[in-house]
Parts: C-alpha cells; structure tokens; sequence
C-alpha cells in the first residue's frame, strides 16, 4: 500500500498536469477565427481531459480526507475551489443553450462542422460570453486554489 506521501504526490502530479489541457483548450477557441461546432468539439475534448485529471483526485482523495484536515488553509483552498467549479457551472449553463440550438436546427442529424455557432440563433453570442466567463473565471479561482494545495501540501509533508 502506497504510503500518504506518495498519494499526495501523485494527486498534486494530477492535478499539476491538468493545466496545460486548459491552456490549450482556450488556446484551441483563441487561435480560432470562427469558432464553429468542430474548434467547440476539440476544445470540449482537451477541457474535459483537464477537468477529469482534477476532479478526479478532489472526489475521489482530497474530499474523503478534508475532515480531518479541518483548518484555516482548507477552509481557503475549498473555497476558492468550489469558486472554480461554480464559474465552471457558469459556463456549462452557456454550453447547454448551444447544444439546444445545435439540436432544434437538426445539426446532430445533419452535421456541418464548419457553421459559426453565432449563424445558429441571435443570443448565440452571449451564450458564447456566458461561456468564456465561466471557462476564465474557472481558471482562476483553479490556479488560486491550486497554489493553496501546493502551500498545503509542502507544510503538511514538509517539502523542501
């Protein structure tokens, strides 16, 4: 059985890997000049890459272990990350009217990759807004909470 250390370490690789998946994900919709269902799709893919290597340690390691850790720092650190994840609802809330109009204009039956999302319905574009706000607002509340982990986990394992 692997000892507490080595759990945590592999859970701060984890979650410290996840990163780049959500740079690149926003880098896949920035570097896009129309964003259409296939950039939506690839995105979509790296994201929820990113968010499965996070989420899945926080489930299934950090939650489980959280009361007896109770203090200062965990009560910041869980704030910040539930901060993420209600920004991440934030933006699913966007991501569902789109895939609503994605199916009321029959695209699942009848794909064309290559439609601007915004041709599709007239508040297409705050949906997108809705969005961006929610993936942004994610990512920094994650990189907040992140460092706290990091703070955590080298005064609870006395790294360095």
């Amino acid at each position: 059985m692997p000892s507490e250390l080595a759990l945590a370490t592999a859970v701060l690789a984890l979650v410290t890997v996840s990163f780049p998946f959500y740079v690149y994900g926003a880098w896949i919709v920035l570097d896009a000049e129309v964003v259409t269902w296939a950039v939506l799709r690839r995105h979509l893919a790296v994201v929820f890459t990113g968010l499965a290597l996070t989420t899945g340690p926080v489930v299934v390691w950090m939650l489980p272990r959280a009361a007896d850790q109770i203090g200062g720092l965990l009560a910041v650190h869980a704030f910040f990350g539930l901060q993420a994840y209600a920004m991440l609802l934030v933006g699913l809330t966007g991501i569902v009217r789109i895939l609503q109009v994605k199916r009321a204009h029959d695209r699942y039956a009848d794909p064309d990759p290559d439609v601007p999302l915004d041709d599709l319905h007239e508040h297409a574009s705050a949906w997108r807004r809705r969005l961006r706000l929610g993936v942004f607002g994610y990512v920094v509340f994650w990189i907040v909470a992140y460092l706290l982990g990091v703070v955590r986990y080298v005064l609870r394992y006395r790294v360095g």
